[in-house]
């Protein structure tokens, strides 16, 4: 588009059957300022134009072959590029039905035939002051979404950071590794990938499935550490850790913190009942407890602890299938098998840490976060 002074020209667009009245149009329209001016005398082609071209403002006749200006005006209005764009319909000074049809379909303002020069410049100069000010509320608009989604992505990184730190503390005191955090993080997604899930819910499955055991920074040295199986009462205590997470993680207004909240107190029920800390049963579960108890528990399997052997992945993956609609949701079942290879390759690629690798924490890739695989297809 021409540029006068670095502003960019508005452009008006004038479409009339008839010769004369075309070039008189145009003629009056430029002598109102420095105006970009395209005319078309079959409105078939001018609509076409305009839905591929920016505008801003629209001078049409009412009487025409092919399509009148009212229909013109109605297939503009219908088009989301065209939509706001000020109109103008020009009818003859008897034409009083015409004007007010050209009204309710949606053009701003008439001009009556004959032409009256001054009042054509008037009339056009209003119009463009018109859509300059939309332009302007445009701009503002755009503007102010750049600045929320500025804003919003600083607080998704300060929620990140926040993951980051609470699980970082779960992860001392516990003899998980962080390791063993970020599989959860990496399979609770895949699975919910396999479910169908949303990409925003993945991302936020991914986000808060590490801070499941972060109620464990409540639980006593001598429960937590003990290398070897806990007698009842020790066991009573260590499933309070569920509860402690939650108290944790609630109360916040971020529902990133919200939904790790759900996960630390849900993801050790049982889909027939038998869990705890509640013993809720089936769809009284939260799903992101659901996906998070199978991921946890495959990862628990397969990793080696004081107290028991790493199994093969045959192993765990019986025990999967035996507990299907038992201790799993059958359908976070099915979608773990589905992600199976990716999630294998997951758990290949953040491999338990020796002693010299504790310091460079896989955690560290939740700021921000890597993606795991592309998605699974369900």
């Amino acid at each position: 588009m021409s540029t006068d002074q670095g502003r960019d020209l508005q452009t008006v667009v004038i479409v009339d059957d008839d010769t004369f009245g075309l070039a008189l149009l145009r003629t009056l329209v430029e002598k109102v300022g420095p105006v970009h001016v395209e005319t078309f005398d079959d409105p078939l082609e001018a609509q076409a134009w305009c839905r591929n071209h920016d505008l801003d403002v629209l001078i049409t006749d009412y009487e025409m072959p092919g399509m009148n200006g009212l229909s013109l005006v109605r297939a503009l209005r219908a088009h989301p590029r065209t939509r706001d764009v000020p109109m103008m319909m020009i009818t003859a000074l008897e034409d009083r039905d015409i004007r007010y049809q050209a009204l309710e379909c949606g053009a701003n303002d008439y001009l009556n035939k004959p032409l009256d020069a001054p009042e054509v410049r008037a009339r056009v100069r209003n119009m463009l002051a018109v859509a300059e000010g939309q332009r302007a509320l445009q701009r503002r608009s755009d503007l102010l979404a750049r600045e929320v989604r500025s804003a919003t992505a600083s607080i998704v990184e300060r929620e990140r950071e926040i993951v980051l730190r609470l699980s970082r503390a779960a992860e001392f005191r516990d003899l998980e590794t962080g390791s063993h955090i970020m599989r959860i993080a990496h399979f609770s997604e895949l699975i919910a990938r396999a479910l169908g899930q949303s990409e925003t819910e993945c991302e936020q499955l991914f986000l808060a499935s590490p801070m499941h055991d972060v109620g464990k920074i409540g639980i006593p040295d001598n429960v937590l550490l003990k290398p070897g199986r806990f007698n009842e009462e020790e066991f009573a205590l260590m499933q309070q850790h569920t509860v402690i997470g939650h108290r944790i993680l609630s109360g916040s207004q971020s529902e990133l913190l919200q939904l790790a909240a759900e996960i630390a107190l849900t993801h050790h029920e049982r889909f027939d009942g038998a869990g705890y800390p509640h013993q809720r049963a089936g769809a009284d579960i939260p799903i992101a407890g659901r996906i998070v108890a199978v991921a946890d528990v495959f990862d628990a399997l397969l990793s080696s602890r004081p107290y028991k052997r790493a199994w093969t992945v045959e192993e765990a993956l019986g025990m999967i299938r035996v507990g299907r609609a038992k201790q799993f949701d059958p359908d976070c079942v099915d979608a773990f098998l589905v992600a199976l290879p990716q999630i294998l390759a997951t758990r290949e690629r953040f491999a338990e840490e020796d002693g010299s690798e504790a310091e460079r924490s896989p955690l560290r890739s939740l700021m921000p976060p890597k993606r795991s695989a592309a998605p699974v297809a369900s």
